[in-house]
């Protein structure tokens, strides 16, 4: 997706998540959610979490193969918007356990099927972005995500590094939640028990260590 036509789409969805939510009000309720980033008003801020759907699209371009998409602990399916400019039918399942946020992800997605559990061996991708660490569960997690991949298919991992420049930007930013339960380093490490690594990025900039975004194959 070139530059312009990423930055189009930016700027519709914050539109949109703004139009479904009142985000001083309803802060607590959804700040474990990407929305408030999404739709932060400092510009660096809110790029850094557009940035690394751009980052989790262009890895599954490059290595995903054809077949149904889940999206797990998809908030407002922010991805979806990202990877549908591409004019490539995406046949796009999610799962999210929050109804506040589902119910806006179906508003603006009416072909999206919301799924109670993973179903094994079903998808060409699995995106799990900003979720897991959410999770004391994450290892079990992990180990039914690789099994709802088709031979091939790629799981597509995002996380927070939790480091003190991480810290230090989320307070700056104005956010105190204390949610995440472990790292992205420490769920990589339990992916690598299942699944093979194929490429790996450090956001904004490996100088800059927020965030991780990876991409991991079931070989088939």
């Amino acid at each position: 997706m070139s530059h312009d036509s990423f930055m189009t789409v930016v700027k519709a969805r914050r539109a949109a998540l703004k139009r479904h939510f009142d985000v001083v009000r309803q802060f607590e309720a959804i700040e474990e959610s990407c929305v408030p980033s999404y739709v932060h008003a400092n510009p660096a801020a809110a790029m850094v979490a557009w940035v690394r759907l751009a980052a989790a699209a262009a890895l599954y371009r490059r290595h995903a193969p054809a077949g149904p998409v889940l999206d797990f602990g998809a908030a407002t399916g922010e991805i979806f918007h990202v990877l549908r400019p591409t004019g490539d039918r995406i046949d796009y399942h999610f799962i999210e356990g929050d109804d506040l946020l589902a119910r806006a992800l179906a508003a603006d997605i009416p072909a999206a099927v919301r799924e109670s559990q993973v179903e094994p061996g079903r998808y060409g991708a699995i995106f799990a972005l900003d979720s897991l660490e959410h999770n004391d569960d994450y290892a079990e997690l992990l180990t039914t995500l690789a099994a709802g991949l088709r031979p091939g298919g790629v799981l597509i991992l995002s996380g927070p590094t939790e480091s003190w420049l991480y810290r230090l930007g989320r307070r700056i930013a104005g956010f105190s939640g204390h949610y995440h339960k472990t790292t992205i380093f420490d769920i990589e490490r339990v992916a690598e028990r299942h699944l093979a690594l194929k490429a790996a990025r450090t956001l904004p900039l490996p100088l800059l260590p927020l965030f991780r975004v990876s991409v991991w194959t079931r070989a088939s």
